[in-house]
């Protein structure tokens, strides 16, 4: 019997791009093909709805290989990431040495430890550091600068000691004066930061393995900065120090490997895949101007930018708490795809209260399940070569490249984050941010979006939620969620700098479902659903899912025959809004009859739609309606108003 053999490059000819946007364009039927399918990211570029190969042309990304400068591949030609875990160590070494022996056996190989410059001596060092390997891991500290040369000192001695080869011991200690000026408004004069990170690379010179000056841009990613946003400032910070350890006589390879970056992720996952690409191209691009005299093989090893990723507060939410398992293992999926040094999760629960042992657990093994199960580890940069993401890659690049050269034609980033331009930035940009949220343009499950209706989350909330990260905060006055006191232009006081905003893009809703679980009588939204089958469906449930976002308890219905048994109906139930779901057509005449009986009443009368109707209808004192173009957050803070004070 003859053997059939596909040949599918010869029976399927070549289809060229024209020829697959004309289909594109006639399956769209009129409609505008840039207005419809191209995207206009916040990133600042436009996205295409469909790549091809000719669109790798002139791509310089594609033809680098992992572990080559300029590293857009990848600085390592393996994929193993640090998994790390965070652990206050401000008040007692010795709890914290004995969670740190704890988690090392289930997962951890990088920790990080923060500390209090006034109980640090080397006993205490070497009581936290007891039992531990210190040889086999990451050991990361959080400390006031003026105490990190003192740090390095006794990290030294004690290493020695333990018969440690101090030139192979790796970790991190993170001196970001810049970062202190962003968060707790310290002004500082570019001097006294240059003295900081100087003092410390030079006491550091003995552990060549140890990265001392943090660029933590994670805290701008908590604000809600883009990808783009994130990279520029960051690559300026990198670059700032750059400057100035080396004018104070640092070598330019080993200031370049004194620094790391410590930076978020946020929840756009290919483009923040994109973003850890194109910042490893971008920082060696920019360490290799330090070159003078010449690009040595010790400065372009040191080009290799070393990130420490932590997955984003921003989208965190209280309600529906478990959906940030989700962001937050998506986000890890960026990172470790996009092969970065080390990643840190944030427990889901960290939005209303300290982490858990069972939050902190689920943390390690969504990191393990991606080396154990997933094989994260095995490939590096899966995504090379993808017509898409190298198109991302690139386009990240340009766009954040351009808002590098901005922030360096305005002095550079010390200089506009002491006259407070980087913290207006952020401001103006969270205020942008948080009313696309409140529109519903950025989508929130559980919280502007898809609410769950019986859940309650005052109870939950405890008065010491977030109130130590990564970056410790825990001699500072923590930031509860049950005040949800969002604060979107930053705190000045006498004397000191603008500092960065301090908000999560689901705080206002949260507030605002917080204050109506508080409220003596939750209040009742009832559907009165009439007509047209398929869209007082559809509307109703629009409308139950809109009204759920303030913690209003939502009656949906199958149909009423008339408008007088919607209305007797609803007040059977004891509710406090009515809402008239039909169609357009049909609201002409149904809302006029359902407001005649509803104009004097108690109930809040509203129309489900934006029918042609609606001028006539508000003409008769008809003024409430909800549809796709409401900004969701202000018609629910306008209902809060009237139905709370009764």
């Amino acid at each position: 019997m003859a053997e059939n053999k596909v040949n599918m490059l010869a029976d399927f000819a070549p289809v060229s791009t024209e020829t697959w946007k004309a289909k594109i364009i006639a399956d769209l039927k009129g409609a505008d093909f840039e207005k419809k399918l191209v995207w206009r990211t916040p990133e600042g570029f436009n996205v295409q709805p469909f790549y091809r190969r000719e669109d790798l042309k002139g791509l310089k990304t594609t033809v680098s290989a992992p572990g080559q400068f300029p590293y857009v591949r990848g600085t390592r030609t393996n994929n193993d990431w640090a998994i790390r875990q965070n652990i206050c160590a401000c008040k007692n070494a010795r709890k914290a040495n004995e969670k740190a022996l704890e988690v090392l056996n289930k997962g951890i190989n990088s920790l990080g430890f923060c500390l209090d410059k006034e109980k640090l001596t080397y006993h205490f060092i070497k009581t936290l550091l007891n039992g531990i390997a210190a040889d086999c891991i990451a050991i990361n500290f959080s400390i006031c600068a003026c105490a990190a040369p003192k740090l390095a000192n006794i990290l030294v001695r004690y290493y020695g000691r333990m018969g440690y080869d101090v030139k192979h011991m790796v970790g991190s200690i993170n001196v970001d004066p810049i970062k202190n000026m962003l968060v707790k408004g310290k002004p500082l004069t570019r001097e006294q930061v240059s003295a900081k990170i100087a003092e410390v690379v030079k006491a550091a010179k003995a552990l060549p393995g140890y990265r001392v000056v943090g660029v933590n841009s994670v805290v701008l990613n908590n604000s809600g900065a883009y990808a783009t946003q994130e990279l520029a400032y960051a690559l300026a910070w990198g670059a700032e120090y750059m400057t100035m350890l080396t004018e104070a006589g640092v070598p330019n390879y080993r200031a370049a490997n004194a620094i790391r970056f410590n930076m978020g992720i946020g929840g756009n996952y290919f483009m923040e895949l994109a973003k850890f690409r194109a910042a490893r191209l971008l920082w060696a691009k920019i360490v290799e101007a330090y070159k003078a005299p010449i690009f040595t093989t010790a400065l372009r090893n040191a080009a290799k930018m070393n990130v420490s990723a932590e997955t984003s507060r921003f989208n965190m939410t209280i309600f529906d708490a478990y959906v940030n398992l989700l962001r937050t293992q998506t986000e890890t999926m960026s990172a470790a795809l996009a092969g970065v040094d080390e990643i840190t999760v944030t427990p889901f629960d960290i939005t209303y209260e300290r982490p858990t042992d069972f939050s902190e657990r689920i943390a390690r093994n969504q990191q393990l399940l991606l080396k154990e199960e997933a094989h994260f580890d095995k490939i590096v940069d899966p995504a090379a070569g993808s017509y898409y993401l190298e198109n991302l890659t690139a386009s990240i690049a340009a766009e954040a490249w351009k808002q590098f050269l901005a922030i360096q034609e305005q002095g550079g980033m010390y200089r506009m984050v002491s006259e407070g331009k980087v913290q207006e930035h952020m401001a103006a940009n969270l205020k942008a941010r948080l009313n696309d949220v409140a529109k519903r343009k950025e989508v929130l499950l559980g919280s502007n979006q898809f609410p769950n209706f019986t859940e309650k989350a005052a109870k939950k909330i405890k008065a010491d939620a977030g109130a130590c990260s990564s970056i410790c905060t825990c001699k500072s006055k923590p930031h509860p969620a049950s005040n949800c006191s969002l604060s979107l232009e930053g705190r000045a006081g006498e004397g000191l700098l603008p500092t960065l905003p301090v908000a999560r893009a689901a705080e206002e809703f949260e507030q605002l479902r917080l204050e109506t679980e508080g409220a003596k009588k939750q209040p009742v939204a009832f559907m009165l659903t009439i007509g047209n089958l398929a869209m007082r469906i559809a509307r109703a449930q629009f409308s139950c899912n809109f009204l759920a976002c303030a913690g209003y308890k939502v009656i949906d219905n199958n149909g009423f025959a008339t408008i007088a048994e919607g209305i007797k109906a609803a007040r059977k139930a004891k509710a406090d809004i009515i809402v008239l779901c039909s169609s357009d057509d049909e609201y002409a005449t149904l809302a006029p009859k359902a407001w005649k009986k509803l104009q004097n009443a108690k109930e809040i009368f509203i129309v489900a739609g934006a029918p042609a109707c609606m001028e006539d209808l508000q003409k008769l004192g008809i003024t409430n309606f909800i549809h796709v173009r409401c900004n969701v957050l202000d018609t629910l803070k306008g209902l809060n108003s009237q139905l709370l004070k009764k």
